[in-house]
């Protein structure tokens, strides 16, 4: 029986077979417990069809192929796009597809999986310098249910931190606001290959039910991130310059009941919900 393409010494061989090196500029660090890997793929409610950011060498493509009915895994390194399809060429439900994930048309590809699959999850351990960005792209998304990623642990903290804390940011509120946030469990640097000098944690976000349509839901997201943009500013002077109008942004402010003075990490979810009604 072959190893897991996660035990240590066959992510050894296949790197030395194929001679790679991981690559700083892609953020890589090959996943190299196959107790985590499992421990992840069986966590992350991908019974149908699971989206995967960043496969690697396949460590976690590997498992999620063996609970999913399909994975498709993005790869933005042409050097890993042989290699991926040689370890996992057991698995036929595996699509793997060369291109930047943040450049594909992310709603097109989830819409098709759901229709044919019936239900689209995402689960990846994401490169640390995009972390924020592909879970923006992912939050807007309306077809995808549920996503189990590995995050930097500080990260982490800033999708499960309550108003006011210091890490509560725009993401924590996109996340909050549209999933039920959960931390699952934390990685350990050795876990990987390089070993980084952080731990990372698995953080898992379950869609909630909503009636707002895509558009709204994007709308609210781009509010959000001008009333974060500079964190040390006033929510009156971010909105005044969101909405490139002073005596808009303190009007708004006064409709939905916000003081001008405080800052958006002391607003919550709801507040915000406040501004952007009044908005509209």
């Amino acid at each position: 029986m072959k190893k897991y393409i996660s035990v240590p010494s066959r992510t050894k061989e296949i790197l030395d077979q194929y001679g790679i090196r991981a690559k700083k500029g892609f953020g890589q660090n090959f996943l190299v417990d196959p107790v985590i890997v499992e421990r992840c793929a069986q966590m992350s409610q991908c019974e149908g069809a699971v989206i995967e950011i960043g496969p690697g060498i396949g460590s976690l493509t590997e498992m999620l192929a063996r609970y999913a009915k399909h994975v498709t895994a993005y790869e933005i390194d042409a050097r890993l796009i042989p290699v991926l399809e040689d370890v996992l060429s057991d698995y036929d439900n595996v699509e793997i597809i060369m291109a930047d994930f943040l450049e594909e048309d992310l709603d097109a590809k989830a819409k098709q999986l759901k229709e044919q699959y019936g239900k689209v999850s995402v689960c990846a351990n994401l490169p640390y310098y995009i972390t924020s960005q592909i879970l923006f792209r992912i939050f807007e998304c309306p077809y995808i249910s549920a996503v189990t990623v590995m995050v930097q642990k500080e990260v982490g903290d800033r999708f499960a931190a309550p108003v006011g804390s210091p890490d509560y940011s725009a993401l924590s509120v996109e996340g909050q606001y549209l999933y039920t946030v959960k931390k699952l469990f934390t990685v350990p640097g050795r876990s990987f290959n390089p070993s980084p000098n952080v731990d990372s944690v698995i953080i898992q976000f379950v869609r909630k039910e909503t009636e707002q349509s895509n558009e709204e839901i994007q709308a609210f997201f781009a509010l959000v991130r001008g009333c974060f943009k500079q964190r040390r500013k006033t929510v009156y002077n971010n909105l005044k310059e969101y909405l490139q109008n002073a005596e808009k942004a303190a009007s708004v402010l006064e409709k939905a009941g916000i003081s001008p003075s405080k800052r958006a990490q002391e607003l919550a979810v709801e507040d915000l919900q406040k501004i952007y009604e009044v908005l509209r």
